[in-house]
């Protein structure tokens, strides 16, 4: 009886947060994958089931075009992000003293949109912009340097200040809880600064770099907004190819095929990338 009552209460507490999960997840995901299987002429919605989407898509030499440059930019982004990201959290977990303050400090560029800092880094960017600009001043130029905008480099840049927050916390937390006692052991046996932090933080920080990894990578696959605004045409992602369907194509079923298709990507290289990082943090340790 006690247990019949335990498990009501926890079927209980777990409704909500199930409920919202299958209004917000499980259900767009259901009618993502129905559109996937009609076909659409512009207006009139064909709801017979065929995979012609799905042909279309993987024979298509711009979708996997886009696919791959989508995967190689938010890989690219990933490895800068959190290349960057990890001295700072080093720093803030093991030598700075008000870790509040800095921790306040990283938060900053959240207080704007995320809109007005892509745009920033346009206006940085550009032919006539700040970078340029100080530069021309400087005389280390004698024009302004056009291959700092509308290109994969300026997606990288901006979409790597933009998500610099979220790899260097979770990379602070597996820092944090790393025990004082065993870098004094591995100073105590003779090993230097760079040792210590080879065979010690490294090896015990590695689930902090995955999660950051993990963090920068699924959502910056599906960013439009930055490609849009300072990539051009050779910084196009996948997820502007989907919101054209979605929008001026009016091709829903194609674009919830190229979702369910860019998903399926992500998650494959995410699933790889976890297998490799922890046999590889395994065999560190």
């Amino acid at each position: 009886m006690n247990l019949r009552s335990e498990t009501a209460k926890g079927t209980a507490l777990s409704a909500p947060a199930t409920l919202y999960v299958g209004l917000l997840v499980a259900a767009p995901l259901i009618i993502l994958i129905a559109y996937s299987l009609w076909t659409q002429t512009y207006v009139d919605l064909d709801r017979t089931p065929t995979l012609a989407n799905y042909r279309e898509a993987l024979t298509d030499p711009l979708v996997r075009h886009l696919m791959i440059r989508s995967i190689l930019i938010s890989a690219a982004v990933t490895v800068v992000t959190v290349a960057l990201a990890y001295p700072i959290a080093y720093f803030i977990a093991l030598k700075a003293k008000k870790k509040t303050l800095w921790l306040l400090l990283i938060t900053i560029p959240f207080w704007s949109s995320y809109l007005l800092r892509v745009f920033a880094w346009k206006l940085i960017l550009g032919f006539n912009g700040v970078m340029n600009s100080a530069l021309l001043a400087l005389g280390l130029i004698d024009e302004p340097l056009t291959f700092l905008l509308y290109n994969e480099f300026a997606v990288v840049l901006t979409l790597a200040h933009a998500w610099a927050p979220f790899a260097i916390l979770p990379i602070f937390v597996s820092i944090q809880k790393i025990d004082p006692s065993l870098l004094e052991a591995a100073t105590d046996l003779g090993s230097n600064k760079l040792e210590s932090f080879l065979r010690v933080t490294l090896p015990l920080t590695t689930q902090g770099i995955i999660a950051a990894c993990l963090i920068i990578f699924i959502p910056t696959v599906g960013d439009y907004v930055t490609p849009s605004l300072v990539g051009g045409s050779d910084g196009k992602m996948i997820a502007n190819l989907i919101q054209v369907q979605f929008g001026a194509a009016n091709n829903w079923p194609l674009g919830a095929t190229l979702s369910l298709l860019a998903m399926l990507s992500v998650g494959f290289v995410a699933i790889v990338f976890v297998i490799g990082a922890s046999t590889l943090g395994r065999r560190i340790r």
